[in-house]
């Protein structure tokens, strides 16, 4: 069963490509900061955000449109500029956030939705 797009869900699912660019951005700038804490809470905030547009939204649509966005921002953020400019240096703590990242959209997508009554939805 799917539910009609209204306005109040394009709006949370504008929120959840916000709040992705926003983690994509919080990221990069704090999983070198300190690492491995940097990383991990980078990490946490990722998956928290993607969890989070999973429950909120009640699909995985909720996962796609943060995530997609997350991805899209981090190759963005991941180019260097004429100047010499960049977020990302190479290093392990840089792969990992990305790989990472992705890892955590793929988990929070296939992750089984439970009806209340605890069976599967079909």
């Amino acid at each position: 069963m799917t539910t009609p797009l209204s306005l109040g869900r394009l709006l949370g699912y504008l929120g959840l490509a916000v709040l992705g660019a926003l983690v994509a951005l919080a990221g990069a700038l704090v999983q070198a900061g300190l690492f491995p804490g940097g990383l991990l809470l980078s990490l946490a905030g990722c998956a928290a955000l993607f969890y989070g547009g999973l429950k909120a939204t009640g699909s995985r649509v909720g996962v796609a449109v943060p995530a997609g966005i997350w991805l899209i921002s981090v190759i963005l953020l991941s180019t260097t500029r004429p100047e010499g400019d960049f977020l990302f240096a190479a290093g392990a703590g840089s792969y990992l956030y990305l790989l990472g990242g992705a890892v955590a959209a793929v988990i929070c997508a296939t992750l089984p939705q439970l009806l209340p009554s605890g069976a599967n939805k079909a």
